[in-house]
């Protein structure tokens, strides 16, 4: 059964829109309702839903600006809106979907199911990469061009670029993935590998110098710099300096 968590300032949208996910009961179990972005933040993480079906346009903090606040997140987004005027923001951040309200059902079905979909591959993504690395301390990486199987100590970082991941290895090679960053997480989290920001997974073996700041700024053997974000800065600092 699939998690989801509902945020939206108005309390007739978001009840509309749990009445409306009462018909996929059997798909889908909607854990919590919020009204505030501020205490969505604290309680999405320990809820851990597989999908959140956001509003955009909130007061405190916009929808974009809650994921922000965030920082990483692991679970699917599916914004909910009275306003056309933010698909290409949702693109970037490689949302699944982006439905407008009054949310038609036969979108909301769509929606789901795409959902779904998205999520069983996922499973077996990550259960295939793993049986891999356990058998030969290797991940494997698909590619227009083939598959890569490339040693996890090999991997310098990780750098999220829309719907793809750019693997930097040791090496001065790149390889270029079509999956989102948070599909490889759970895959690299390592006690060398930390996620420092929404856009970057590191391997800490590779890191010549962190520089002080409000997240910092992580120096790689290579000359490469990477930001880390702020509310991963304690993360980042307890495994540097173990």
């Amino acid at each position: 059964m699939l998690k989801a968590v509902i945020l939206d300032d108005e309390l007739r949208g978001s009840k509309l829109l749990q009445h409306k996910l009462q018909s996929f009961d059997q798909q889908l179990q909607v854990e919590a309702v919020f009204n505030d972005p501020l205490l969505a933040l604290s309680g999405i993480a320990r809820l851990k839903p597989d999908v959140l079906f956001l509003d955009v346009e909130m007061p405190i903090l916009n929808g974009f600006q809650f994921l922000e606040k965030l920082g990483s997140f692991d679970f699917e987004v599916i914004f909910v809106t009275a306003f056309n005027a933010y698909t290409v923001d949702a693109l970037r951040i490689n949302a699944l979907d982006y439905l407008l309200k009054p949310v038609d059902d036969e979108e909301l079905q769509c929606a789901i199911d795409r959902l779904q979909e998205k999520l069983t591959k996922k499973k077996i993504f990550i259960a295939d990469s793993q049986e891999s690395f356990s058998a030969n301390k290797r991940i494997a990486l698909p590619t227009s061009e083939g598959v890569y199987l490339v040693k996890k100590a090999d991997i310098m970082r990780v750098e999220a670029m829309s719907n793809y991941s750019t693997f930097c290895l040791a090496d001065g090679k790149k390889i270029v993935v079509s999956k989102t960053l948070k599909e490889f997480e759970q895959l690299l989290m390592d006690t060398f590998f930390v996620r420092v920001s929404r856009s970057a997974i590191v391997n800490l073996d590779y890191v010549a110098k962190y520089r002080k700041g409000d997240g910092g700024t992580l120096e790689f053997v290579d000359g490469a710099e990477v930001e880390v974000s702020a509310s991963r800065k304690e993360v980042l600092l307890k495994n540097l300096f173990l």
